[in-house]
């Protein structure tokens, strides 16, 4: 097996040396108000939102572990990745809420819509979530990558990825993570592009890989007798989960709200759905090449996690493996920023400013700063923790999502397209909901100790894509209900926050903002995304 070369070392510095210097240049412009340091000043353009959002989306937890399930399990898990269908979600129907109204975090939307204690306890959840999931999740997968490609031990690459995101995003804001995640968008994509191509080579090209791995490895919908993902579950789940990530969590939402207007915001979202169709090519089938090759005796490792970065350091030769490793990390450096600001943006604006609502805007841009060293240094000590995480790491990632989801999902639906429910509807739902949500992960990790057969043990037993389905439909009918028998909702307050009293309502500023080019860019996405369920499916190529 190949290990690293000076080559390979030179073209990580020249990397970090773009990385660092651009994010030099970011922090040298003046940011003394929470726009520019939360938003970049609410004037980046189509291209700059639609690369940060992919380079926030796609994480080193993806090329990790979204490489790793697809070794284990095929293509599966693709129907994720198949999400550029709800970013255009994001960009036709949530952006003229968001974009109107000047909010800077999703619970300051729901504040708007609904109350106080919804937008309290939104940004509570939120930042619980982004420390133990984003954060863990993220160091963890980089952690495998320095180990297993780079041979640099885990203490030490994870520390110095951590603390030199840390640095620059604390001081050049969101206009430092954009900037930077565009430039690593781009080496990503050639990176990974890079790997697939020559795995292909090595495996003897398409034909030779499906042979060798199976039809089965193909097969986006598999049977309703599969125990961890059949199609139907699949199916309705995957739109849910969808939904909060990308037209609610403020992760992704934070960069479409830097946008100079509601066009370059939605242009942005329709160039980030392309570069959504890439990792289902570039994540997807290099982990069923590594499977391929491990079945062929052409590779070896250990666990499916190790997938990918094994390929890399297998098959590339010196001077690749250096730009594939700087994809990497180029990976785990945005993810890290983008949740370091998200939530420094969140504790910044929903917490302290709700607490001292007279604190100045260059007050609140430095305690943005110390918001963000408290989460490198929650980060540093979350990395210990993390060595005990077992292998697919993807599956782990979204199995969670499914019970965080549903709720928050049903309270921005509802409450954009039906004006009768209510703040008591949405609060009820949120935290109904969140509980729920919660005892069965509880239930799930002691399941072992039920008795087979009660109604708790179905309970932590049922597949946790249908439990995401059951959840959203429990958390409508919370939110529905209660609304219904409680007064009715202030209109006056809520114009201008629900799709009649903003898209309807207001038909030709909301036409202005949109032309025929964007329309047909949006449909020719779902031609694409159809052609590839169809073809990756029991009547494409899995038969």
């Amino acid at each position: 097996m190949n290990t690293f070369t000076l080559l390979d070392w030179i073209v990580i510095g020249l990397y970090f040396s773009v990385i660092l210097g651009i994010a030099w240049w970011v922090i040298k412009q003046k940011q003394e108000s929470t726009e520019d340091y939360f938003l970049a000043g609410r004037h980046a353009g189509w291209f700059v939102i639609g690369a940060s959002i992919f380079a926030s989306n796609i994480g080193s937890e993806h090329i990790v572990g979204l490489a790793g399930t697809a070794a284990e399990t095929g293509v599966v898990m693709g129907q994720y990745e198949l999400h550029s269908y709800i970013a255009l979600i994001l960009g036709w129907v949530f952006i003229p809420f968001y974009m109107r109204s000047r909010v800077f975090t999703m619970p300051e939307f729901l504040e708007k819509r609904y109350s106080p204690s919804t937008r309290w306890f939104l940004s509570v959840i939120s930042l619980i979530a982004y420390v133990f999931t984003k954060i863990s999740v993220t160091v963890y997968a980089g952690a495998v990558v320095f180990e297993t490609l780079m041979g640099v031990e885990f203490w030490t690459g994870a520390l110095i990825v951590i603390i030199l995101t840390g640095i620059y995003t604390v001081l050049g804001g969101l206009r430092a993570v954009i900037y930077t995640e565009t430039i690593q968008a781009g080496v990503l994509i050639i990176g990974s592009v890079t790997i697939t191509i020559m795995g292909l080579s090595q495996i003897g090209g398409w034909d030779n890989l499906v042979a060798t791995a199976g039809s089965g490895h193909f097969n986006l919908f598999l049977p309703l007798s599969d125990p961890d993902f059949p199609w139907l579950g699949m199916v309705l789940a995957s739109p849910i989960v969808g939904i909060w990530y990308w037209c609610t969590d403020q992760y992704i939402v934070q960069r479409v709200l830097a946008g100079r207007d509601e066009q370059q915001a939605r242009r942005g979202t329709i160039f980030a759905a392309y570069l959504k169709l890439l990792p289902f090519f570039i994540f997807i089938i290099p982990g069923i090449i590594a499977y391929a090759l491990l079945q062929s005796g052409q590779l070896d490792y250990a666990s499916s996690d190790q997938a990918f970065p094994t390929l890399v350091k297998t098959l590339l030769p010196s001077g690749f493996r250096g730009l594939i490793a700087g994809g990497l990390l180029a990976a785990l450096m945005s993810s890290l920023a983008a949740v370091f600001n998200s939530s420094s943006t969140l504790f910044t604006i929903d917490i302290y400013k709700k607490l001292k609502p007279e604190t100045s805007e260059k007050k609140l841009v430095v305690i943005g700063r110390i918001a963000t060293g408290v989460l490198v240094v929650f980060g540093i000590i979350w990395i210990p923790v993390m060595q005990v995480i077992s292998g697919q790491l993807y599956h782990y990632l979204q199995s969670v999502q499914s019970y965080i989801a549903p709720p928050i999902a049903a309270v921005f639906l509802l409450g954009i397209f039906w004006k009768r429910i209510n703040a008591k509807g949405a609060i009820t739902a949120l935290v109904g909901g969140f509980l729920v949500g919660m005892f069965r992960l509880v239930m799930e990790v002691f399941k072992d100790d039920l008795t087979p057969g009660s109604f708790i043990y179905y309970f932590a037993d049922v597949n946790f894509l249908y439990f995401a389905v059951y959840l959203f439909i429990f958390s409508i009918i919370l939110l529905v209900g209660v609304s219904y028998t409680t007064a009715t909702p202030d209109y006056d307050k809520i114009n201008g926050l629900t799709y009649g009293t903003t898209v309807l309502s207001d038909r030709e500023k909301s036409r202005k903002s949109w032309n025929n080019t964007d329309m047909v860019l949006s449909i020719i996405v779902i031609v694409i995304i159809a052609a590839i369920m169809i073809y990756f499916s029991p009547i494409g190529i899995a038969s």
